[in-house]
């Protein structure tokens, strides 16, 4: 292999939130959504020149930075974005939080598809708005399906304003449909609710799907909607800060940039631009290795399940890297399940109840680790599952 993804990284001792927290060397963490892989070798270079010339001031944002976007969005996925309509901020949580607080007012109503993202929930209630969950569909072992029923009834509440959407969806891992994004589009537009959609996991698609930009449905969709992006969970640099919405509207653009001054969010640091370029304009044929490697541990994973713990049905994977394992067959709430992993087999997974309404009773496992990591932990899910 051109890309070694069996490599194991020590992360231990590196203030990884993800490896160093709890501060235990033998829990194996298999939690928050970032990867065990170092970055692309394009990204890594680009980071390493920049920090030998030891001199790191305020960031000028290059219209490179620009391009770079503009850029790959048309090679890989047939969206034209004019550069006028981006915003630069720190990450895709400070821009859905701007984009909340620039679009409503404290006691406006944000629909979102449940579960989902836990931190939709915190940057709904951060701007004083209330939830308004609409349980989607499901079925043991099968797929998350969007109840279109209910959203056109919460979308029809007179102080219904915004839905905060997932594409791909975490963490139940669908990748919607151009046809179901149109669906949810046309009953966002018939009562007047503004999308705001969550476009983090864009590149991690799998088993030929394809992911649509929600702002490529044109005409009225776009303009009332932004598309909130960033390279870090494709190339693995979180801890890079930046991200960009894409808001096709001047007023709303206008309106989403004071609230990102005034959230103080509006500046990004030199190796995340750097980064960014960097993956954007060479990062394509690591990607598309570790697309493969990915689909291979979820692979692993499914029949690891298959054949040691039926009872437990994992959700078709369609995008993202996180596994949505239905547990309810344990015969406890997510929480406790979680604990007794953490405690008994020193395995730390996130419980399915912090993704709010209709996600107790799951767990959500991330699988972006070399396979020998992969192997362990299932080893360690079955002592106590099994």
């Amino acid at each position: 292999m051109k890309y070694d993804f069996d490599e194991i990284v020590p992360r231990r001792g590196t203030n990884s939130c993800k490896w160093d927290t709890p501060a235990d060397e033998g829990v194996l963490p298999m939690w928050v959504a970032d990867m065990d892989f170092r970055t692309a070798p394009a990204v890594v270079d680009a980071v390493r020149r920049r920090a030998e010339h030891g001199i790191f001031g305020y960031t000028k944002v290059p219209d490179a930075y620009y391009r770079a976007i503009v850029g790959w969005f048309s090679r890989r996925h047939g969206w034209t974005i004019d550069p006028q309509t981006i915003i630069y901020t720190t990450g895709v949580v400070p821009a859905l939080s701007a984009s909340i607080k620039a679009l409503t007012r404290p006691g406006d109503r944000v629909l979102v598809m449940t579960p989902a993202y836990n931190c939709f929930y915190s940057s709904i209630r951060n701007n004083g708005c209330e939830l308004s969950a609409v349980p989607m569909i499901y079925s043991a072992g099968s797929s998350y399906a969007v109840d279109f029923e209910a959203l056109e009834r919460a979308a029809a509440d007179e102080r219904a304003r915004l839905l905060l959407l997932c594409n791909p969806h975490n963490p139940g891992g669908r990748v919607w449909t151009r046809d179901e994004l149109h669906r949810i589009g046309e009953i966002c537009l018939r009562h007047n609710v503004f999308v705001v959609s969550d476009e983090i996991h864009c590149e991690l698609t799998f088993d030929g799907r394809d992911y649509t930009p929600y702002a490529t449905l044109g005409g009225e969709f776009a303009r009332r909607s932004v598309v909130c992006t960033s390279p870090s969970k494709a190339f693995n640099i979180a801890g890079l800060q930046t991200a960009n919405i894409i808001a096709p509207d001047d007023e709303v653009r206008r309106r989403i940039d004071r609230a990102i001054n005034d959230n103080e969010v509006c500046d990004i640091g030199p190796f995340g631009v750097e980064a960014l370029m960097a993956a954007y304009g060479e990062g394509e044929e690591w990607l598309d290795a570790l697309r493969g490697y990915l689909w291979d541990n979820y692979l692993a994973l499914r029949g690891f399940f298959a054949e040691h713990l039926p009872d437990y049905p994992v959700m078709p994977l369609e995008g993202t890297y996180l596994a949505w394992v239905d547990c309810r067959a344990a015969g406890m709430d997510s929480e406790r399940l979680a604990q007794r992993l953490l405690d008994e087999a020193r395995l730390k997974v996130s419980p399915g109840a912090m993704y709010g309404p209709g996600g107790d009773g799951f767990l959500r496992i991330n699988m972006a680790c070399p396979r020998a990591l992969l192997v362990e932990g299932l080893h360690r899910l079955k002592t106590v599952l099994g």
